[in-house]
């Protein structure tokens, strides 16, 4: 299984993309995901950025992430259930009437849900795709410090490590004879035993690399990149596209609700 937001070589569309196309394509998708209210539309977007992921030879990665995906749907429609009862009353969580379930609420939760799966499989198959340093580098030609540059990229680097980080811990514990159970409960009681030497592992690794940093000689004065991306022909007209469908969209959207009319 590969860890979650960590960088695959492999030769897809997006592998060829220019940092600069994905990230407008990302920008693009969270806008209309954000003021998009129409479930159908939502379906639409989720399925075109799981083609997008296909394209980019990226799909079983992404696929393999869907059970957390899954479980965080979940919860997010069982909040909407219970704290949003608006609409009709459609059944009960518990018998006796109790914790309805309306059709606001219902709506509500999946609407959330699509927009967390479409954001979270955008992401993912921006960062899977986009070599570090040359976000980096188009980070810090759009004008972003290099400092927080930095930041973001080393707060990616780690959430694979802590991934993997905690996967060993777990073994470990199971190795020696640790038996949290079962189950769902089984998988709750596992998680408290590894968070306390995982955060203290984190501790150690995020002191140790601010000293390296500091050794090496680290400045923040400007720098002149080993291999400078371009963009080509493809980018140029996939952002031409993007750009053509957001105006569109924006137009279809927020004019109307200023009472403005294309027709």
């Amino acid at each position: 299984m590969s860890e979650i937001l960590q960088y695959i070589h492999k030769d897809g569309l997006f592998h060829r993309m220019h940092p600069g196309t994905k990230i407008f394509l990302i920008l693009v998708i969270g806008v209309l995901t954000i003021l998009t209210l129409d479930i159908p539309l939502l379906c639409l977007i989720l399925l075109a950025v799981l083609l997008l992921a296909l394209a980019g030879k990226v799909l079983r990665e992404v696929l393999q992430q869907m059970a957390l995906i899954l479980a965080m749907s979940v919860v997010f429609i069982l909040i909407t259930l219970i704290t949003m009862p608006e609409g009709e009353v459609l059944g009960y969580l518990v018998p006796g009437g109790l914790l309805p379930v309306t059709t606001g609420a219902l709506y509500a939760g999946i609407l959330l849900t699509l927009r967390f799966a479409i954001l979270i499989i955008s992401f993912q198959v921006f960062v899977i795709t986009t070599q570090p340093r040359d976000l980096v580098n188009t980070l810090e030609k759009a004008g972003i410090p290099i400092d927080y540059n930095l930041m973001f990229l080393i707060a990616l680097r780690f959430i694979p490590t802590l991934q993997i980080e905690a996967r060993r811990i777990h073994e470990a514990q199971l190795a020696r004879g640790y038996a949290p159970g079962t189950g769902f409960i089984g998988r709750i009681r596992s998680v408290a035993p590894v968070m306390v030497p995982l955060v203290s592992n984190a501790l150690s690794r995020a002191t140790v690399l601010g000293l390296t940093i500091d050794m090496r000689g680290y400045r923040t004065r400007a720098r002149t990149p080993f291999r400078e991306e371009r963009m080509n022909l493809l980018d140029r007209a996939v952002i031409v596209i993007l750009a053509v469908i957001l105006v569109a969209f924006l137009a279809g959207t927020i004019l109307p609700s200023f009472g403005y009319s294309l027709g």
